[in-house]
């Protein structure tokens, strides 16, 4: 079976590897090199990386519409097509290449969070649990039937960076289980019920700023599914502060936005109670525990972050 595997991010690496160790993988195509950093150098893509270990033939397309790179994928004869968190959609005239067509890997339990962002989606709502969905693609966003699905139980503290890789493994465990049912024809595609649907749409790095007139609860969920990107912030003194780890408490009700003392550590006055900070990162300065910040500013406390900027 001539596979031919697109993605980019580390989610896809390990689907990657077990391809490449049990199936004639023909090819990765991947985003291209990006800047990075500081110094805004190209860096290439956590697939790219695996796949120059792995001595694999690679393209970076800029764009899959481009009829050039579509004759590139042809010219391959994949006869079928896995798709990981690649970061493009696929047009038609590419779905239609492979006789036994292209898979993803999403990570959720379709039809809910469909989209570029399920992980973070079902963090944010307060999902008990999420998984991995192997779909059968089609011209639609993830609305494509369905191969296989599995099921796992969201951690009270993990972030989106935790759950998404242990999504990634279990995805590539349930490829490789997968596959060989489907090429065999033992399974099916099962169409998708879209009245059950929702969407997670693709997050901006504007919607990590934190509004503490929303509840609570809703903001310890924002800290933890936007963390490792976009991450949450807020400004104090003119400086930005990333929140990587906060808790909801109950507290007497007062204005949001006001920093208390909750020891050990500092708190912001919320529309129902206070967002603890446990661990921040200050403009400039390293990750930090919130007690050790408020040691080197006792000033916080009482401060108004309504007025900061």
């Amino acid at each position: 079976m001539r596979i031919l595997f697109m993605g980019s991010p580390q989610f896809a690496v390990p689907s990657l590897r077990v391809l490449a160790s049990n199936y004639n993988l023909i090819g990765v195509v991947t985003q291209p090199d990006r800047p990075a950093g500081r110094g805004k150098a190209l860096r290439p893509s956590a697939v790219k990386t695996v796949a120059e270990d792995l001595a694999l033939n690679i393209l970076q397309p800029k764009k899959l519409r481009n009829e050039d790179v579509i004759s590139q994928i042809q010219v391959l004869h994949p006869e079928c097509i896995i798709v990981a968190a690649y970061g493009q959609i696929l047009p038609q005239k590419i779905l239609d290449i492979p006789p036994f067509g292209c898979l993803n890997i999403h990570a959720s339990v379709l039809p809910r969070w469909r989209g570029a962002a399920p992980v973070q989606a079902s963090i944010l709502h307060g999902d008990e649990e999420t998984g991995i969905s192997i779909m059968l693609m089609d011209a639609g966003l993830d609305t494509g039937p369905i191969l296989s699905q599995v099921r796992l139980g969201i951690q009270e503290n993990e972030t989106a960076g935790d759950l998404a890789n242990r999504l990634s493994h279990i995805g590539a465990e349930l490829l490789l289980e997968t596959l060989p049912a489907y090429f065999s024809g033992e399974i099916g595609p099962i169409p998708q019920d879209d009245h059950l649907a929702t969407h997670a749409p693709m997050i901006k790095k504007s919607e990590g700023a934190l509004d503490f007139n929303k509840p609570s609860i809703q903001l310890s969920r924002q800290v933890r599914a936007f963390e490792p990107w976009p991450t949450s912030y807020f400004y104090w003194d003119g400086k930005r502060i990333v929140v990587k780890k906060a808790s909801s408490a109950v507290w007497k009700e007062m204005e949001p936005g006001r920093v208390i003392f909750l020891a050990p550590y500092p708190a912001i006055t919320t529309s129902d109670g206070v967002l603890v900070l446990e661990e921040i990162h200050p403009a400039g300065r390293k990750i930090m525990p919130g007690d050790a910040f408020l040691r080197g500013s006792p000033e916080f406390i009482g401060a108004d972050l309504t007025q900061s900027r």
